[in-house]
């Protein structure tokens, strides 16, 4: 049987609060991802979507259960084999772009690469192309579009040839066709490279383009169709 990409095992999370109380943000979640599967995980505002995208990348830690990378427990990490993971094996995406206002598309692409080879050089361009941006690569995010700017984010995430794109509300921030054409893009580039996505929405529509969709309410995730 093949090994799950990413597995978790009853994982809670809770939050402090005052008289001694905690929060209990995330109930006995259990979840697993297949290499290249597409996933939505949609919910209210508050309800802990972005908290679960950060302990499925490490940028968080759950207060009980377990989270499994290829079988591995995330737990026995120190932060270096973190560091490792977040830089190569994932690739996050987040609702505002992120990009470096000082340096140009090409370079905003390559910021996830130790160093900028001529391999590098080549895959940068090579992804730039598959999202119509090859021509922009020299101007600044300044001289695109919201969506455009995206879509650099996009390939960014994907530069390093992780296993797994985290999307934390990719498309937020963007009308509506702006938003399906930057979603279609995402699911179109990650099948080619054979990466699975977790996203992160509110939107139905995005969501509908994932293979998989959960909801996650009162600290419980479902599965949805």
């Amino acid at each position: 049987m093949t090994t799950p990409l990413l597995t978790l095992c009853d994982v809670k999370k809770s939050f402090p609060e005052v008289n001694n109380r905690e929060l209990e943000v995330l109930k006995n979640i259990n979840f697993g991802l297949n290499q290249g599967e597409s996933v939505a995980i949609m919910g209210a505002s508050g309800c802990g979507k972005s908290t679960l995208l950060n302990i499925i990348g490490t940028m968080d830690q759950p207060t009980e259960g377990t989270v499994l990378f290829q079988g591995q427990d995330m737990a026995d990490w120190d932060e270096t084999r973190r560091a490792k993971f977040r830089n190569s094996e994932v690739g996050i995406v987040f609702q505002d772009h992120h990009l470096l206002p000082q340096l140009n598309i090409l370079q905003n692409v390559l910021l996830p690469c130790f160093s900028w080879t001529e391999k590098a050089l080549v895959r940068a361009e090579h992804l730039l192309k598959a999202v119509h941006l090859d021509d922009r690569m020299h101007q600044f995010p300044a001289e695109l579009s919201g969506g455009e700017r995206q879509r650099v984010a996009v390939v960014r995430a994907l530069m390093n040839r992780p296993k797994m794109i985290l999307a934390d509300e990719p498309t937020g921030s963007l009308d509506p066709g702006h938003a399906g054409k930057v979603a279609d893009m995402l699911v179109s580039l990650a099948s080619e490279e054979g990466v699975a996505i977790v996203t992160v929405t509110h939107s139905p529509d995005i969501a509908r383009r994932m293979a998989r969709r959960f909801k996650l309410e009162e600290g419980e995730l479902k599965e949805a169709r």
